[in-house]
């Protein structure tokens, strides 16, 4: 049995691709092996995976926001070994599970919109070219998380337009205690930030909002994708910021002389065809 995972910090979609070629599937919370423990991780994989895969796991492959690194790397294998005793992991960035799911064999662009960003040029096998995250302090434009973070900017500093406010502090009843306490003392801000999504869906005809959304599509394309040779190949997204604002997102993209490919809400079925190929079946 093959066990796939595209790992976020919201949450994961796990895929088991079984002997005969047949599918079991999952989703559990989050998984940012950067903010949580090994202990934490190894508990979700004993509660969750284990009683629905059992111990006939032979390869893992492990695509996740926050694998940045061999000790990244080393750290996950470790706790897959606690539950799969016989397993081998390959941990991978969450990118090339995007560029795998949107470009399969073949070469292409690759962006990642969702709770975080990302983009690559993808050689059809491996990522050719990153252009480096940063994560959603120094980077992550157009992601769920930097638009949360340009959302409540606006709100502490009085910005929003009455009418945004009001329902704002109706919806959530957050002050500026509670939110420096979320972004600054508790795990995965990023998934906070990013939580404000739906909201910023409900008003993205605003203006304020549009401008947010418009702005910080303009960031990406202008900060990311321009060091990638997008007149020759089109620009392709997974995630659900490009999913649920997939409108203004073409846009925009039409805008900076670029052109639209492919937008999935997850790559997870994507990257099942990519290993079932990978497995001839």
């Amino acid at each position: 049995m093959q066990l796939i995972a595209d790992s976020g910090s919201t949450k994961v979609d796990w895929r088991a691709i079984c002997n005969d070629g047949s599918v079991i599937q999952l989703s559990t919370e989050g998984i940012n092996p950067v903010f949580l423990s090994e202990e934490y991780i190894t508990n979700i994989f004993k509660e969750h995976l284990l009683p629905i895969f059992g111990e006939d796991v032979d390869e893992i492959f492990f695509y996740g926001a926050g694998v940045v690194s061999p000790e990244i790397s080393a750290k996950l294998d470790k706790c897959f070994k606690e539950v799969f005793k016989k397993s081998t992991c390959i941990a991978a960035s969450d990118i090339l599970a995007a560029a795998r799911a949107l470009c399969g064999h073949k070469p292409g662009i690759a962006c990642i919109l969702g709770t975080g960003s990302n983009s690559c040029f993808y050689d059809g096998k491996e990522i050719a070219m990153n252009v480096k995250a940063g994560g959603f302090i120094l980077g992550d434009e157009a992601s769920g998380a930097y638009l949360g973070k340009r959302l409540i900017s606006d709100f502490i500093k009085g910005l929003l337009p009455s009418a945004i406010e009001t329902e704002f502090k109706k919806r959530y009843g957050l002050d500026y205690p509670a939110i420096v306490q979320q972004v600054y003392k508790e795990q995965l801000p990023s998934r906070f930030l990013a939580s404000f999504s739906p909201f910023i869906n409900d008003f993205k005809n605003h203006p304020h909002i549009a401008n947010i959304l418009k702005s910080s599509f303009d960031e990406f394309f202008r900060r990311n994708i321009i060091h990638y040779d997008y007149k020759k190949y089109e620009i392709n997204f997974v995630g659900s910021i490009a999913y649920y604002y997939k409108d203004i997102l073409e846009k925009t993209v039409s805008l900076n002389g670029m052109r639209m490919g492919i937008v999935l809400k997850s790559p997870i079925e994507g990257l099942v065809e990519y290993h079932k190929e990978e497995m001839h079946f």
